[in-house]
């Protein structure tokens, strides 16, 4: 038999436990290599010796020692978390929000831009202007930008190609390869909502749950879904598009087409057009309309507890569906949170049942407009981190 099959094994075997120790380091830090040891179930040769590759790599250092339990004072690792950086880009209808954040996922620089009515060209344009600005605003580092992760409000495909954005008005726009001709780093894509959802698992309001459903709330509706720890993607890519399930039939007109949809009725879109039936409030923004409302506006108010109806009563239909630990609302509607609380719970609780909501939590956003940003960035982040996923070593890159 040709040896190349155990040399393939034996270097995945030590890729896997190099990892291992990795996030053991970045979960747990500061510990040493005994703590590592006895977590992991490695031999101790095995363990002194990915440490020693690891902080060789920059990715761990040392840093002072611990108690000692008799013997001699243990030396503590710890997780470098400037080693390198990662770039996320929210694509929003109406603006770009792009970050620059170290390997822990702590934003160290930002950028947004507002935009309007732009075309796919004009769009991705702006896009990698925005990238090559957060580029030169990178602190030196032993691998500099490990990656770009992007949240495009659409249906993405596993190719990184968006079919569909209907709110930017994309169609079948390769976004992957446009951005790959211009920036020599891995480029992952992914859509808004299911960023979201991983950067609140993360960094977030959701650190804590195993199953969680992240509702998106800007100019449209997207939903990210966490099942037992791992963001679900559906068979082909393309779940949480929860913003165009019906909830009333035959009802307003919405933007994918159909008309019913939750979209129509419960994002920052539909309360500006609901808006601009009245008088005094037409061509106001969300945050004149949620001015207004603090000041005790009667129109303004009452367009909040609205829209917060309709929202429970979509969140009551993924409850149902997904029965969850939490649910967290997020995006800039998060903004008008004391508007709609109240109106949101009250329609949770009467459109399910008791045994539904058990245990269940609502909250808002932790990460307030940075959810996707963060959650994409967090992608480029473990696929720089994930070795074991690494056929071969990029330049530069650790195996």
């Amino acid at each position: 038999m040709s040896k190349h099959p155990t040399t393939w094994n034996n270097q995945m075997i030590k890729r896997m436990n190099k990892e291992m120790v990795l996030n053991s380091v970045m979960e747990s830090a500061p510990l040493s290599r005994a703590d590592i040891v006895q977590q992991l179930g490695l031999n101790k040769g095995t363990v002194s010796s990915l440490v020693n590759e690891l902080i060789e790599e920059d990715l761990i250092h040392e840093s002072g020692t611990g108690e000692s339990s008799g013997g001699r004072r243990p030396v503590m690792l710890l997780f470098n978390e400037h080693a390198g950086y990662a770039i996320g880009i929210d694509i929003g209808v109406n603006y770009i929000l792009g970050v620059v954040t170290n390997l822990a996922g702590g934003i160290v620089h930002e950028k947004l831009k507002k935009t309007r009515d732009l075309s796919v060209h004009q769009l991705t344009s702006l896009v990698s202007a925005t990238i090559r600005y957060l580029m030169e605003q990178v602190p030196p580092s032993k691998y500099g930008v490990i990656g770009i992760g992007i949240g495009v409000p659409g249906i993405v495909d596993t190719a990184g190609k968006v079919l569909i954005a209907p709110n930017l008005k994309w169609q079948d726009v390769d976004l992957k390869r446009i951005l790959e001709k211009e920036f020599q780093c891995p480029i992952f894509i992914e859509n808004e909502a299911n960023a979201g959802a991983y950067g609140e698992k993360r960094f977030g309001a959701g650190r804590n749950s195993h199953s969680m459903i992240y509702v998106s709330i800007g100019i449209g509706i997207g939903s990210g879904v966490i099942l037992n720890d791992e963001l679900y993607r559906g068979s082909n890519g393309y779940s949480g598009e929860n913003g165009h399930t019906t909830i009333i039939v035959d009802g307003k007109e919405c933007t994918c087409g159909s008309r019913g949809c939750w979209e129509a009725y419960s994002s920052e879109f539909a309360l500006l057009q609901s808006a601009e039936q009245h008088e005094h409030l037409a061509g106001a923004s969300l945050e004149d309309l949620i001015t207004l409302a603090d000041a005790g506006n009667p129109a303004a108010l009452e367009l909040f507890q609205t829209l917060g109806t309709y929202i429970g009563i979509g969140i009551a239909n993924l409850i149902k569906t997904y029965n969850p630990e939490q649910v967290i609302i997020g995006n800039r509607i998060r903004q008008a949170e004391h508007l709609i609380r109240n109106p949101i719970m009250e329609a949770v609780h009467s459109s399910s049942l008791p045994f539904q909501r058990a245990g269940l939590q609502i909250n808002f956003s932790e990460l307030s407009t940075y959810s996707a940003a963060a959650g994409v960035s967090a992608f480029a982040i473990e696929g720089f981190l994930k070795f074991s996923q690494r056929p071969l070593a990029g330049p530069g890159f650790p195996v």
